[in-house]
């Protein structure tokens, strides 16, 4: 089960496309989570980048819990394509994507 809400997903990913304008924001926003949704967050990542299957979901939370090496902030920052990554997460967890943009959007 994903213990971060599609909803922050979805602010992250609309985040990473402002570009240096949303970047302290960004880190700020993936600072403030706590552990759990860090984790699910990199989990996410890691899903839409291939690394891990949707059915291993429960096996990439578990690594991102024991790996972490750097704060999550400057990983996730530093992951090339990472909006499109976690678009591709959400989608492979079963989300839409669309639907939850237009409720983040419409709320901002």
């Amino acid at each position: 089960m994903l213990e971060i809400s599609p909803a922050k997903v979805v602010h992250i990913i609309y985040q990473s496309r402002e570009g240096n304008m949303g970047e302290r924001e960004l880190h700020a926003f993936i600072q403030g989570l706590n552990e759990d949704e860090q984790a699910h967050l990199v989990a996410l990542a890691w899903v839409g980048r291939g690394v891990y299957e949707a059915g291993d979901f429960a096996d990439a939370v578990e690594t991102a819990f024991n790996e972490r090496a750097a704060p999550t902030d400057q990983y996730l920052m530093g992951m090339p394509h990472l909006a499109e990554n976690l678009e591709a997460g959400l989608e492979a967890m079963g989300f839409d994507v669309a639907e939850v943009e237009d409720d983040f959007l419409r709320d901002h």
